[in-house]
């Protein structure tokens, strides 16, 4: 399998899906402003929407979207258990991404990252936050994760959070948010694929700085 990514994107929620079951994989970053990747292929010609996560499996075939992708993650290494076997589970388990993938990512997140995005829409999605991320918190008051264990949904909700850092939304507000952050940050493959994936966003600044292309983390499936 050959992941594409970009650094600190919603694809870091596949590769800590991928080590935390240990797969063998390979990484390709890709420039989401000039959709190169960074051996200098066009990304548009792997993924025409020039969006990650990209999952390329046997035979060459590009699953996409964020939510298909960690799905296929847990389908293929059933024995890390990152999802629910149980039709009831794996129903609870859709919720939940669905839930991030749609009311977090894209109505409060993708609005707040973006920097032609106008100030209106702006207040309008932080105005959202309160109720969506409050019931997220109360859900996690006394519990690890969002299931039984650690699951995709986990990674993608780790993931997603992340953004709090380089947004107007403050973690503090809600406590059991905040300890689940860093509950999660601490765990061997979350803390393993943040700090390789940070360490490249730092790069990526520091390129864009200097005027080269940078990729937007936040134009994400």
């Amino acid at each position: 399998m050959k992941l594409y990514f970009s650094p600190l994107a919603c694809s870091l929620a596949t590769r800590i899906a991928l080590y935390e079951a240990g797969a063998e994989a390979s990484y390709v970053e890709v420039d989401l402003k000039t959709n190169r990747t960074e051996e200098g292929a066009d990304f548009r010609a792997i993924h025409p929407l020039g969006l990650v996560p990209a999952l390329e499996i046997e035979g060459g075939e590009i699953l996409a979207e964020n939510a298909a992708v960690l799905q296929l993650v847990a389908e293929r290494f059933p024995e890390a258990e990152l999802a629910p076997r149980d039709p009831l589970g794996r129903a609870r388990l859709q919720q939940w991404l669905c839930f991030i993938g749609t009311e977090l990512h894209k109505a409060i997140y993708l609005p707040l990252l973006d920097e032609a995005a106008p100030a209106e829409v702006k207040a309008y999605a932080l105005a959202r936050a309160d109720a969506r991320l409050g019931w997220v918190a109360r859900r996690l008051e006394g519990r690890e994760f969002l299931l039984d264990r650690f699951s995709v949904a986990d990674a993608y909700l780790f993931t997603v959070l992340n953004w709090s850092q380089v947004t107007p939304v403050d973690l503090k507000t809600w406590p059991a948010l905040a300890a689940y952050h860093a509950r999660l940050l601490a765990r061997p493959s979350v803390a393993r694929a943040f700090a390789e994936e940070r360490a490249r966003y730092v790069r990526e600044l520091g390129r864009h700085a200097k005027g080269a292309p940078a990729a937007a983390g936040h134009a994400t499936a």
